[in-house]
């Protein structure tokens, strides 16, 4: 069974597909599916699949989540594809655990296998949730590779706990002139400066984690003597907690309104996008923590990453109970490099985890 999940990861390593374009990958993964005599369902949410097993006794709905899409790099001048967030591996062992799932059998309950799309877009797991299709799920498990520096091989968490992570995108509206007389005008360049200004001067409680900052300003016009009118800028925002994240969205808002008005501009148009943060489920928590002592000998205890992930809109949208594991693999250099690798024992880590994860839960 180790080379199926070899096998399924060399495939999905060879075929990295952005998202919401995951087709070759969501057929390969059907296909396996229905081979294993799953119920599949397609293109949900896009290209993502739901896969369903019922064993006519009553219990609990559970699942197993992964996500399918690979990152897009510019290199040499060429865009290419590439599974640089270990979502190839994340499928893979989710299709592995179905597997000898199936081959087992469940003695209560639904098993479900859900592969989503488009997880670094932030919108592949509302685009399924947002199809009704997962309405009756009760439990919900995911799984992620973690860099060298936070787990080795052999090593994992029970429960990563991601940040909240939000964008805000900032229009300013100025008034153009001639940068001999810029009385005449509103700059709008010196208009978003003082809202960053204004946002990095944001006070929160020092005890708790977060973050702000820019990542995008842009003018308009191409000529170097004219006052600029319109400003389009982006700021990141992080908050280890989702009242955290109200809280520094509000004043990142007005903080940001004020700083533009202040000198006569106007904000023209703020949208505000994001993902919420990790809200787990104790009792999966210790779930996940049996299985992989089972596994590995011991367990880590929860823990937290400023990374973000859309998985968390499972419970807050749906009220599935929750929980995440974070698995060693002795990845290098980092996620998102496009020279990552990590030792592909970990998949057997993970399969097993994750199968031993279902069956106390079903049996």
């Amino acid at each position: 069974m180790e080379n199926y999940v070899f096998k399924s990861f060399d495939l999905l390593h060879s075929i990295p597909e952005s998202g919401f374009c995951e087709d070759e990958t969501s057929e390969f993964i059907g296909n396996e599916l229905e081979k294993i005599g799953m119920k599949v369902e397609r293109g949900v949410g896009g290209t993502g699949i739901i896969a369903s097993y019922s064993s006519g006794v009553e219990g609990p709905a559970v699942a197993l989540r992964a996500d399918m899409d690979a990152l897009e790099f510019t290199i040499e001048g060429e865009i290419v594809r590439r599974h640089a967030c270990g979502h190839d591996a994340n499928s893979s062992m989710v299709l592995a655990a179905c597997k000898e799932i199936m081959e087992n059998g469940i003695k209560k309950g639904t098993f479900y296998g859900v592969f989503q799309p488009a997880e670094e877009l932030g919108s592949g797991a509302l685009a399924m949730i947002e199809t009704g299709k997962l309405s009756g799920v009760d439990e919900m498990f995911g799984i992620h590779l973690r860099p060298f520096n936070e787990k080795p091989l052999g090593r994992a968490t029970c429960g990563l706990i991601h940040n909240s992570s939000y964008n805000i995108e900032v229009k300013v509206k100025g008034r153009v002139s001639h940068a001999a007389r810029p009385h005449m005008g509103v700059n709008a360049a010196e208009a978003a400066v003082i809202a960053i200004n204004s946002v990095n001067a944001i006070k929160m409680d020092p005890g708790k984690s977060f973050s702000v900052k820019v990542t995008k300003i842009e003018t308009g016009g191409n000529a170097l003597n004219t006052i600029p009118d319109r400003v389009e800028m982006a700021f990141d925002l992080r908050a280890e907690d989702n009242d955290l994240m109200e809280e520094l969205l509000e004043k990142c808002k007005s903080a940001i309104s004020f700083g533009v008005e202040s000198v006569g501009a106007k904000v023209e148009g703020m949208e505000v996008s994001g993902i919420p943060a990790a809200e787990y489920s104790d009792e999966l928590i210790e779930v996940a923590r049996r299985s992989i002592t089972e596994v590995l000998g011991e367990c880590d205890d929860p823990q937290m990453t400023s990374g973000g992930e859309d998985f968390h809109f499972y419970n807050k949208v749906l009220g599935i109970k929750t929980a995440y594991v974070g698995l060693g693999a002795d990845l290098k250099p980092g996620l998102h490099d496009p020279d990552m690798t990590f030792d592909k024992k970990a998949l057997i880590d993970g399969k097993e985890i994750l199968k031993k994860i279902v069956i106390s839960r079903l049996g």
